[in-house]
């Protein structure tokens, strides 16, 4: 399972608050450091139109260029986000990761750390083009007892500072997974909301669904192997997430019923005990691809809350999201989404 976080890029506002004596700390070399990292990013795309001329470049991985391609003209026709530039180019990752982020949690607490960023505001992930630096930071937090979540991720936006690229490891995907991402990064950049990652990334996972649904229903058929090979993979994540989303309640529960200033290591104990008990239950679930999310379930051992907040931040909120999209949008993502934009202008 790929989760997909967004990474925004900082480099040119970082500047102009050196440049004006504003503000000079860490953030500052960070900003820099990632507009850099972006800019490597930027600077060795190849445009997609020049990649399909290429008698080298496989036929299959055309295909589905040309399907990024028909997603996004859907996504702005039928789906109402806003048009842009972004998934024009191609970044060749040479099968590795380019971007690594980390998360972190209090660790007798689901509450996620955050870094403020100019404009920005409040956000509760932090990215990171340079492996080692991400490690350290990693290390660091962990050293200060918080739980840590620090691994490679699929996708970003940089909200329309650039033009955002294919990543080459996009390509391997299936139609299904494509749509939702490239749907998912599009509804981004048409409503983003200041100091609201939950919201914002809750947002973007329920368009990405329901986008791709659609994109899938218009373009292959409600009988194509396609379209029921995506549902078929969303009945799997709505049971695994329904039961992390539970699990994450059910050590909210336990942290309270901690005295304060007990003991850290008997915490901790009964902590290791539930989330052993949590991923031994994941076998119980009526999963088609059970092996794969048991595997993916064992991140909890290592992440701890990070990992449960994780889910709270890209799936808490999409009943919430559905039962307005139906009861008073008519399923109607287009009007469904002019309908948030306003909103966010009041």
């Amino acid at each position: 399972m790929f989760r997909i976080i967004r990474f925004f890029l900082f480099e040119l506002i970082m500047l102009l608050l050196v440049i004006g004596g504003i503000l000079f700390n860490d953030l500052v070399l960070y900003g820099i450091a990632q507009g850099k990292g972006q800019l490597r990013i930027v600077t060795n795309t190849r445009p997609v139109e020049e990649v399909m001329k290429d008698p080298s470049f496989p036929d299959s991985l055309k295909k589905k260029l040309m399907l990024i391609k028909e997603i996004k003209q859907f996504a702005t026709d039928n789906l109402g986000l806003k048009p842009s530039d972004n998934y024009s180019t191609i970044y060749d990752q040479h099968g590795k990761p380019v971007l690594w982020t980390i998360t972190a949690s209090e660790p007798f607490h689901l509450k996620a750390k955050e870094w403020y960023f100019p404009l920005l505001g409040s956000v509760s992930y932090k990215g990171f083009f340079d492996h080692q630096k991400g490690l350290t930071e990693a290390a660091r937090l962990s050293a200060q007892g918080y739980d840590v979540d620090y691994g490679g991720v699929g996708g970003w936006s940089t909200l329309g500072w650039f033009k955002d690229p294919i990543l080459s490891s996009m390509l391997t995907r299936n139609e299904g997974s494509i749509a939702n991402l490239i749907i998912h990064e599009l509804t981004h950049g048409t409503i983003y909301l200041k100091s609201s990652v939950d919201y914002n990334e809750n947002l973007a996972s329920f368009i990405g669904d329901k986008g791709a649904e659609q994109f899938l229903l218009h373009k292959y058929g409600q009988e194509s192997n396609q379209y029921g090979e995506y549902e078929q993979s969303k009945a799997d994540r709505k049971v695994f997430n329904e039961y992390v989303l539970h699990a994450a309640e059910r050590l909210d529960s336990l942290y309270k019923t901690f005295p304060e200033g007990g003991s850290v290591m008997d915490k901790e104990i009964k902590k290791m005990a539930l989330i052993e008990t949590i991923i031994d239950g994941t076998g119980t679930l009526n999963l088609y691809h059970k092996r794969n999310y048991k595997a993916y379930m064992e991140d909890a051992r290592q992440e701890k809350n990070a990992f449960f907040m994780s889910f709270r931040r890209y799936d808490s909120k999409y009943e919430v999201f559905e039962k307005e999209f139906k009861e008073q949008y008519q399923s109607n993502i287009k009007l469904y989404l002019q309908a948030l934009v306003k909103r966010e202008k009041k």
